[in-house]
């Protein structure tokens, strides 16, 4: 299904698959007389809430993506992300702003398998982007959000586009539910950016633990203060370190996990949680969860990575089938700590 938002009449529309059906019920519902619409957060943080989001701000956001990609009237987009969440009715919205053409894909591991053409504007989840990554050269500009892009997938996504004659742009994003969409963008093809670039008009600074707080009066209300730790360089540029509710205290020692988990999947093709277990001498306890099967040869590649500091090596490796997620696809932590704690 394709929508010219240049030439939009909700009347012709004929959605056949149950996604359709709803991406259509958002277009009407978002271009109807009211001043707002309901957006479910996550719950990659907490529990999963319904609250409500301005159109106004909506669009106010998709003017800061279009400005930044320099997306233009009658491109070509993809939509592949569910419209119950932030992540896709901002796709429709941004269509709708600039008045793109949208090709409505349902939201699977594979949106990219039948696509043929080549598109202006994408934005998928990094599992979407692994399981296309032989389609993902018919993008002009890609943007990955919803979890951190690991390290092995940024190395996939050069092996496969350096083969290839295309002008593709990837981005990974920054943001959440509250900033309808993301914030900050930071390039990682056809090079790689340390840091993420704030979108106009927003102001960064950190509180202080080190954990970022964003002011986007185009988006939000007041200050909204995030339990991120960063690093920020010349005021509109930060680098992520960790989730502070994610810090592991081990015999004293701060360990912030998502730099470690960066660290090994460099190394091994495999998803990977550390988590700190409650300790009695240590106070927690360093293990590494690895998603799937157990093998000698994993095991001997995990045994031999050199961390930067003794005690970053895990005190155990654990294999599990299946790491939970919560809805949305995102790694849920606090079930999988749950799952260790006795």
């Amino acid at each position: 299904m394709i929508i010219d938002f240049n030439k939009l009449q909700i009347n012709t529309l004929k959605p056949k698959t149950d996604f359709e059906k709803k991406a259509v019920f958002f277009i009407e519902e978002f271009l109807s007389a009211s001043e707002s619409v309901e957006v479910q957060s996550s719950g990659s943080t907490g529990t999963p809430k319904l609250f409500k989001v301005k159109k106004s701000k909506m669009l106010n956001s998709a003017a800061m993506t279009c400005g930044f990609l320099d997306l233009k009237k009658g491109d070509l987009a993809l939509l592949c992300l569910p419209v119950e969440y932030i992540s896709g009715k901002m796709m429709v919205v941004r269509a709708v702003f600039a008045e793109l053409k949208l090709i409505v894909k349902d939201p699977v591991l594979q949106p990219l398998r039948d696509l043929e053409e080549k598109v202006d504007f994408c934005a998928m989840t990094p599992l979407q982007v692994e399981n296309s990554l032989d389609k993902i050269h018919l993008i002009k500009k890609l943007i990955i959000g919803g979890a951190a892009v690991s390290e092995n997938l940024k190395e996939k996504i050069a092996s496969v586009l350096n083969q290839k004659n295309t002008n593709t742009e990837i981005f990974e994003t920054y943001g959440m539910s509250e900033t309808l969409s993301h914030i900050a963008l930071k390039r990682i093809f056809p090079v790689q950016e340390d840091f993420f670039s704030v979108l106009k008009n927003i102001e960064i600074v950190q509180n202080e633990e080190g954990c970022l707080k964003i002011s986007a009066p185009d988006l939000a209300e007041g200050w909204l203060q995030t339990n991120d730790i960063v690093e920020i360089k010349n005021g509109n540029q930060f680098k992520f370190l960790a989730r502070a509710d994610n810090v592991i205290n081990s015999g004293g020692a701060k360990i912030f996990p998502e730099q470690l988990e960066a660290l090994v999947k460099k190394n091994i093709d495999r998803e990977v949680v550390f988590l700190g277990i409650n300790d009695e001498s240590l106070g927690q306890r360093l293990i590494l969860v690895v998603e799937g099967s157990e093998n000698e040869l994993l095991k001997s590649q995990i045994s031999d990575l050199r961390f930067e500091k003794s005690f970053h090596k895990p005190k155990e490796v654990i294999f599990l089938d299946q790491i939970p997620r919560t809805p949305n696809g995102k790694i849920d932590r606090m079930e999988l700590k749950r799952l260790f704690s006795v």
